[in-house]
């Protein structure tokens, strides 16, 4: 690992390329009922062919395709009705020449046939017989046996996590349990005298409650882990050190809440240093706000120190930490975040070099840039989404069409 020396600011994307630890949680099974947004450790695959027998799409009469050839409403097709199927049951009946089987949508298809007519191009001309306007291709208005699935197809991919659908398809196929990754467990420690539980009632000059915590917790059940607070740990290097030598062994990541900015009382980067090899990958990110961002290992265990003010933290964490958490969670095939574009209602600057993370309220297809300090948590409360300006660019053009990523 390179990048040591204090405050030289690696470039976001240099840092999430770079900094790749090779921690990965074990794998545990679960029912199907519980594993939405759970992580598959290898493929799920089908045991059978869905949906298993070939049937109908339409409502209609199954028939021989070549039997309707050339078909029309002045020269219609004439099909003795054989009798009919019922849902849910195997067809009973065959199709023969010229004659045809009353099928359901999603009915098993006949012996014999190998297209639906839908019922709107047919016309019953006496009982027991109907008469075709159209003709129907081999095929038409039927799903194959395997069309959906063919026996060992692949149902989930290893590494992405399990949407909606997807345990639809599990379903499906009659999966009733998956072996996935367990949930990272991620150690959060905020650090800093002057910080104080949330839960207390009456504020005294300099101290703030601890906001973070309960933020970083958020963002790290969306990335698909457990978050494990440690605490508040003063500005006290060995209590630190302990903390995080314990939170190391405990957990799958270690994420440091303040304690990571050029200060008198920075305690972070000698306490992780402590912990042993690698040790610190990176201190500082060409990012505003979070540049003080630390990124570290001990062992196979990544630690992410985070700037003090709230804002910066979450803002970082979002794209730096929770990758790390999905990787150590065994994701390969994040989820893409919500999206929209939109039309930016004011020029905004930006400095070559730097990856530029600026909040947008949304507003009638325009995004409005939204100004403040780095300490200030309403600014994200407010905030639709952000807007991320490249290190290559010195700012945007009022008028630009710009993507703003949207929070959920």
């Amino acid at each position: 690992m390179s990048g040591r020396e204090f405050f030289t600011a690696l470039p976001v994307s240099e840092a999430l390329a770079g900094f790749r630890p090779g921690r990965r949680t074990g794998t545990e099974r679960v029912d199907r009922a519980d594993a939405l947004g759970r992580v598959p450790a290898s493929p799920v695959t089908s045991r059978a062919a869905l949906p298993g027998f070939t049937r109908s799409t339409v409502d209609g009469y199954a028939v021989r395709a070549a039997d309707t050839h050339g078909a029309s409403e002045a020269l219609p097709a004439y099909f003795d009705v054989a009798g009919s199927v019922r849902m849910g049951a195997p067809a009973g009946v065959a199709v023969g020449h010229g004659t045809a089987v009353a099928v359901p949508t999603g009915a098993a298809l006949p012996e014999g046939a190998d297209a639906v007519l839908m019922v709107e191009h047919t016309q019953q001309t006496m009982p027991g017989m109907i008469e075709a306007s159209r003709p129907v291709a081999v095929g038409d208005g039927t799903v194959r046996a395997d069309e959906d699935v063919a026996a060992d197809d692949e149902l989930a991919p290893a590494g992405r996590p399990l949407r909606a659908q997807d345990l639809g398809l599990l379903a499906a196929a009659g999966t009733g349990v998956v072996e996935v990754r367990a949930k990272p467990r991620v150690g959060i420690i905020s650090t800093g005298d002057e910080v104080v539980p949330p839960e207390t009632e009456q504020l005294l000059a300099g101290q703030v409650r601890d906001a973070t915590t309960s933020a970083l917790a958020g963002l790290v059940v969306d990335a698909g882990g457990t978050p494990c607070p440690r605490g508040i740990v003063p500005d006290d290097a060995g209590v630190l050190t302990r903390t995080l030598d314990k939170a190391v062994q405990e957990c799958d990541v270690v994420v440091v809440s303040a304690g990571s900015s050029v200060g008198a009382r920075d305690e972070t980067v000698a306490a992780v240093e402590a912990l042993g090899e690698p040790g610190v990958f990176c201190h500082g990110l060409a990012i505003k706000p979070g540049k003080p961002t630390l990124l570290a290992q001990a062992g196979e265990v990544p630690i992410i120190g985070l700037p003090g003010n709230p804002l910066s933290a979450l803002v970082v964490f979002r794209l730096v930490g929770v990758p790390i958490v999905r990787r150590v969670g065994g994701v390969t095939m994040p989820p893409a975040e919500p999206s929209t574009t939109a039309e930016l209602a004011r020029r905004v600057a930006s400095a070559a070099g730097r990856l530029d993370v600026v909040q947008v309220r949304v507003q009638d297809g325009r995004a409005v840039p939204l100004f403040g300090a780095s300490a200030l948590l309403s600014l994200l409360t407010t905030a639709d989404g952000y807007v991320v300006i490249d290190e290559s660019a010195t700012g945007l053009d009022e008028g630009q069409h710009v993507t703003v990523t949207l929070y959920r």
